[in-house]
């Protein structure tokens, strides 16, 4: 078993070379499912294989008002062309508050942690363009409501 285990990350580590990640990017990431829905998303490299991604969404309905920051430190492996897929750690924290005349609840206002993972794939243009497609589950810490929420996401940045 160890020595098909060993051939395996031989093979894959053959095949998967270093992405070459644009030292920054900035756009929009365009979110369902249980997150902020569309969030401003800055990527910062750190070398050719590693970065930071940072997405500020803000949430206002009619009845409350939200806002979240969620930072994540990726790691990124090239498949082929410009095509990356990444894979991720990290946390996301914000505030809450509801309308005091609409909600009676005893919460109506707060702040939530929760720590966040992230996998996705990537294309980058060669005219500067980026877009993904990416996953990012979170395990709630303090105030976060349900314990568990996924959210999927497309996103579009300008690399530079």
């Amino acid at each position: 078993m160890r020595r098909l285990l060993f051939a395996f990350v031989l093979i894959l580590s053959a095949n998967i070379g270093s992405a070459q990640l644009a030292q920054h990017a900035i756009g929009l990431r365009l979110g369902g499912g249980d997150g902020f829905g569309t969030e401003i998303s800055y990527q910062h490299a750190l070398s050719d294989l590693n970065r930071l991604e940072f997405d500020l969404g803000m949430h206002s309905g009619n009845n409350y008002n939200a806002w979240g920051l969620a930072g994540l430190y990726q790691w990124v492996w090239n498949i082929d062309g410009g095509f990356n897929w990444y894979a991720g750690v990290g946390g996301r924290i914000g505030s809450w508050n509801w309308d005091k005349n609409k909600y009676t609840g005893t919460n109506n206002s707060g702040v939530f942690l929760a720590a966040a993972g992230d996998v996705g794939i990537e294309y980058s243009f060669p005219i500067g363009i980026q877009v993904a497609l990416d996953l990012r589950p979170e395990l709630g810490i303090i105030n976060h409501g349900d314990a568990f929420r996924n959210n999927i996401a497309f996103s579009v940045r300008y690399q530079f």
